[in-house]
């Protein structure tokens, strides 16, 4: 067995550096890679490009391998014109490209494929493609500036803020927001989601989800990310995750990358920003400009209102000057009606007095023709009723030849009623017979 002192050992340098030799043996020539650009980066005091060279998985879409990139200045000078001109795109991140490139190894900085050509004719790469192509779809659907048209509130206070809750950006989002020298009162609340990786999109739209089921709520929503590389942002150009956005029912402010990156959810959110302060920074300047407009609403009624009372002040006072001829004249008015009211009084209260008289003598007239008739009438119906009540009478009925029988005063009206030996009465008109009754038994046959 080895012992520790028996162990070939190497100092960190040592190693670098046969990994620098390895690798120069190794790849001592140029080589043609397809590749996708990524967090591409000029340096303008240098001229050097620097960026990052992925590939993904047709398939899943995932970043399957990754190496940092440089084209040097005097390169670059001649390879960016060229390349711009033959594809009519400006180099950026997001382009499939064919460079030709040299693999180098640096003891400090590692690994690095260093382009010394490039293929124009090898154009747009697949997150270019797959951008357009989305930005079409949402344009085609109709929603690709729903959310750009919502109105933005006039204070956006209530603020509904997708991000991690460990996200440096969001820290720095809360110090400036929460600390404005105004001192406005901001009330942010943390709707948490992952901001980078394969589960960015579900888990923003979740976010999303939870926001609009409180929407009343909140005036904005924020979605904000600190920096990285711009692969890292590959997962806000998601066709779903932007129609969610475009479609929300409340504005929605960016603030998810470096002012180079340009995602698809910038372009369909109402306010895009380069970064999670400069979104602080766009919210307090809308409280700002709403102070503004209410000092000078403000210092307008002010005005106004001191106008208005100094219009008043002279008005009060040419009506306090006029005021005594005013009282005189309008005295003098009404005096003179009373005058002419006083020279009418006497035959207007005659006319009034003959035309009451002359009323009450057709009423009078009127009276006396109705009680007249009134009076006749009730005369000529208790002549009916004498008459009537003549008629009916049994002395009328015996002067026509009819006689009553009656016994023991009460009127005898069938032979039924009598039995042999009842004393009867006969009342004529002209007088009375008594008799006695004696039954025929013949008749009673």
């Amino acid at each position: 067995m080895l012992t520790a002192t028996d162990k070939q050992t190497y100092s960190l340098s040592e190693l670098t550096g046969e990994i620098h030799d390895v690798l120069d043996s190794a790849f001592p020539e140029t080589y043609w890679v397809r590749a996708e650009t990524s967090d591409v980066h000029i340096n303008s005091a240098s001229g050097h490009c620097y960026l990052e060279f992925i590939e993904k998985n047709a398939q899943t879409n995932q970043i399957i391998a990754k190496a940092r990139g440089a084209i040097w200045a005097k390169t670059f000078r001649m390879l960016q014109p060229y390349f711009e001109m033959e594809t009519g795109q400006r180099f950026m991140s997001g382009l499939k490209v064919l460079v030709k490139v040299s693999v180098e190894f640096h003891e400090v900085y590692g690994l690095s494929l260093n382009v010394v050509d490039i293929d124009p004719t090898y154009t747009l790469g697949d997150l270019v493609r797959k951008r357009q192509e989305i930005i079409r779809q949402l344009q085609a659907d109709g929603v690709f500036t729903l959310n750009k048209e919502l109105p933005f509130p006039r204070l956006p206070q209530r603020i509904a803020v997708i991000t991690s809750p460990t996200a440096a950006g969001y820290e720095d989002f809360l110090n400036q927001l929460l600390q404005n020298r105004a001192g406005y009162a901001f009330y942010p609340k943390l709707f948490p989601a992952v901001m980078q990786g394969e589960r960015t999109e579900e888990s923003v739209i979740a976010a999303l989800e939870r926001i609009d089921a409180h929407r009343e709520a909140f005036d904005v929503v924020v979605i904000i990310r600190g920096g990285g590389a711009t692969s890292d942002l590959n997962s806000f150009d998601s066709y779903l995750l932007a129609s969610h956005c475009a479609q929300f029912s409340l504005p929605i402010v960016t603030g998810i990358g470096h002012e180079r990156d340009d995602t698809i959810i910038d372009l369909v959110a109402h306010t895009r920003l380069k970064t999670p302060t400069a979104v602080a920074a766009f919210l307090i300047a809308c409280m700002d400009k709403a102070a503004t407009e209410l000092d000078e609403l403000q210092q307008t009624l002010y005005t106004g209102t001191l106008a208005r009372l100094n219009e008043e002040k002279q008005f009060l006072q040419l009506l306090g000057t006029r005021l005594p001829a005013i009282v005189h004249n309008r005295i003098e008015r009404n005096r003179s009606a009373v005058n002419l009211l006083a020279a009418k009084l006497p035959s207007m209260t005659a006319a009034l007095l003959e035309r009451s008289q002359n009323r009450l003598n057709l009423l009078q007239q009127r009276i006396s023709t109705a009680i007249q008739s009134r009076l006749t009438q009730e005369a000529r119906f208790l002549e009916l009723q004498e008459q009537f009540i003549r008629m009916a009478s049994p002395d009328y009925i015996l002067k026509r030849g009819y006689t009553l029988t009656l016994r023991e005063g009460k009127i005898i009206k069938s032979v039924g009623e009598i039995r042999p030996g009842d004393r009867l009465t006969t009342r004529f008109s002209d007088g009375e017979v008594a008799s006695e009754a004696i039954i025929d038994p013949r008749l009673s046959e």
